[in-house]
């Protein structure tokens, strides 16, 4: 890094207070590693090639998360298991690494940042405040080395990479199939990794940096100034039961009187979901009490069976349930006012820099919605 601000060996050295030979070894250990040229060795100095100004910010990032100079790869790789495995065991399964290689690992890593990362409770360990905010550093840290290989991977025109993806449920029902089966046909050698969730779960695996992107329904508030939020489209959701339900006598879809609405049991999500939020006001609104919630449940599959065998009604989007209402099985009873449709989008951290191939699944994504 500092040869590239720098731009003479010299100097890069005194910087960083290391010979000027150890800072030429490591310049030409890390172009054997990454397979290209960094620098043009040239009488007036090092001067960065493209390769270098591409992976120099991702770089940057990475100390700035790592935060010490002296913490080294085996110690953030065994506390990163450790704080994903929840136990040395674990740990010693997900890296390879003996458990007492572990245990010294994470105390002299302890060492180094002066903090516990850990404390005892009952057999076990739990990390820390300071060790679950360590944690996020590493992780982040990790995110950016990878995003870092599969920069130069595409520089270097292999076609490789990896999209990691927290759905929520609308998503997975339509958008998020098509998006992939479209992005595959142009781009087979990409990997697409996805995590499904409510927000709840999988927001912290995003800020984290085990996860890219979220794609899902959005909040107002805003979860924070640590995350953009990035409309894609509005989804109208409407109330749904089974077919000989009866409200679904009607042909028309127009909206039913909210008392009468009121009268039958619901299956709705769980608290603190913004369809849940929107069901809740629809009876508010008119001065009426929220009806009865029969089953709290944010499964679509569970819900689908609950629907056709009893007279509960739920609300979601008719794409969750768009087989269901081809084949017969349940039917719309009526649309909802637009003041509660929700938008969908992205949720992604600030400042994160996409990859090649995360950008174009983005695009790809954008065109199906």
């Amino acid at each position: 890094m500092k040869t590239v601000e720098l731009g003479k060996l010299q100097a890069a050295a005194r910087a960083v207070n290391l010979s000027q030979s150890a800072v030429t070894q490591a310049i030409v250990k890390l172009e054997n590693q990454l397979d290209v040229r960094l620098f043009n060795r040239q009488t007036e100095g090092m001067q960065p090639t493209e390769a270098a100004h591409l992976i120099y910010p991702r770089a940057l990032d990475m100390l700035k998360h790592i935060g010490r100079r002296n913490v080294t790869h085996t110690q953030i790789k065994a506390f990163l298991a450790l704080a994903s495995g929840g136990n040395y065991a674990e740990a010693s399964h997900l890296t390879g690494l003996s458990t007492a290689s572990l245990h010294r690992a994470i105390r002299d890593l302890e060492i180094v940042l002066q903090q516990d990362l850990t404390r005892r409770q009952g057999r076990g360990v739990v990390l820390t405040d300071f060790g679950l905010m360590q944690a996020r550093r590493f992780g982040l840290a990790a995110a950016e080395l990878r995003y870092m290989i599969e920069d130069i991977s595409t520089f270097k025109g292999e076609k490789s990479g990896c999209v990691a993806i927290g759905a929520m449920p609308l998503c997975r029902a339509r958008v998020l199939p098509s998006t992939i089966v479209q992005y595959q046909q142009s781009f087979p050698d990409i990997d697409i990794k996805i995590a499904e969730g409510s927000y709840i779960e999988l927001i912290e695996p995003l800020r984290n940096g085990e996860l890219d992107f979220l794609i899902g329904a959005l909040r107002d508030p805003g979860p924070g100034p640590d995350l953009i939020q990035t409309p894609l489209f509005e989804d109208a959701p409407v109330i749904v039961a089974r077919s000989g339900h009866p409200l679904a006598s009607s042909e028309s879809l127009s909206p039913l009187p909210v008392q009468l609405l009121s009268e039958y049991p619901w299956c709705v999500p769980n608290s603190g979901v913004p369809l849940r939020e929107n069901w809740e006001s629809l009876f508010k609104d008119e001065g009426l009490s929220v009806p009865r919630i029969s089953v709290e449940c944010g499964s679509i599959i569970a819900n689908r069976q609950i629907l056709m065998k009893t007279d509960c009604l739920t609300i979601l989007s008719p794409d969750q349930v768009a087989v269901e209402l081809q084949a017969g099985w349940l039917r719309i009873v009526c649309k909802l006012p637009r003041r509660l449709n929700r938008m969908i989008g992205l949720t992604h951290r600030e400042g994160w820099r996409p990859t090649t191939s995360q950008s174009n699944f983005i695009d790809e994504l954008r065109s199906v919605c």
